[in-house]
């Protein structure tokens, strides 16, 4: 299944890094952007997280709520939070329910090795829930940029 701008956002229910349960419906009038990405603590993964941490308030400012989503568990989330103080929820996907429903966990391979996995995708929510846009060539350095257009 894949999603297309226009459409509502599958709705979804996750612990984060801290064990609060965060749901699509906590941020009803609110714009999301909503970053999946392949592990806690990667090269690329850091540089993503960095990127939306150091724009975080450019982009709070312009209504967003930042989240990221992987299939780490909640205790991988707060060691990566902690290590580079990301300021936003880290969604543990641990059952997978998350990146089925939005069409992100499928066959990757690196170094010739085909594996299962995260493809790094960003979708931007807007405050009905409808998704806005979808960023599937993610710029990691400057993924904020991307997002805020700049």
């Amino acid at each position: 299944m894949t999603l297309q701008q226009g459409e509502p956002a599958p709705q979804f229910e996750a612990k984060d890094q801290h064990g609060n349960t965060v749901k699509l419906s906590d941020f009803s009038g609110k714009k999301i952007v909503l970053y999946f990405y392949p592990k806690d603590d990667t090269p690329g993964c850091t540089a993503q997280a960095c990127s939306l941490r150091d724009n975080y308030q450019a982009m709070q400012a312009r209504g967003y709520a930042v989240l990221g989503v992987s299939v780490d568990d909640e205790k991988s989330h707060l060691k990566f939070a902690e290590k580079f103080d990301l300021p936003f929820p880290l969604l543990a996907d641990t059952g997978h329910q998350m990146v089925e429903a939005y069409g992100v966990w499928g066959e990757k391979s690196m170094y010739g090795r085909t594996f299962m996995g995260i493809t790094r995708t960003t979708f931007i929510i807007d405050e009905k829930g409808v998704i806005e846009e979808i960023i599937q060539k993610v710029d990691t350095k400057n993924h904020a940029g991307q997002i805020l257009g700049e």
